[in-house]
């Protein structure tokens, strides 16, 4: 593991970029485990996949860290709200359409 500044050449950037993919993929992996789990969950206890409160508390997370970490807010929240989105689309996969259920 190299920092940015530690690569001469573009062989060694897109070797890290790569490896940085590769990790990304993996925690994302992960967190549709963690996904599937809430599923099993929320079925248990009649909850819908999306649950607004929720969905803003996690935007409001990941804005706060992207400007811990000097990324731009607006964009990482972008990026959020379609992983979110997909995230809400596999539970309901598990769960069925929260229009389709009761409420």
């Amino acid at each position: 593991m190299r920092k940015p500044e530690d690569c001469s050449n573009m062989a060694e950037l897109r070797a890290e970029i790569d490896r940085l993919d590769d990790t990304l993929v993996r925690l994302l992996a992960e967190r549709a485990s963690f996904i599937d789990r809430a599923a099993q969950i929320k079925a248990d206890v009649d909850l819908p996949a999306r649950i607004d409160s929720r969905v803003e508390q996690v935007v409001e997370n990941v804005r706060r860290h992207a400007e811990n970490y000097g990324l731009p807010p607006d964009l990482v929240e972008k990026l959020w709200r379609r992983l979110i989105d997909w995230s809400i689309a596999r539970e309901e996969t598990h769960l069925g359409p929260d229009s389709l259920r009761k409420t």
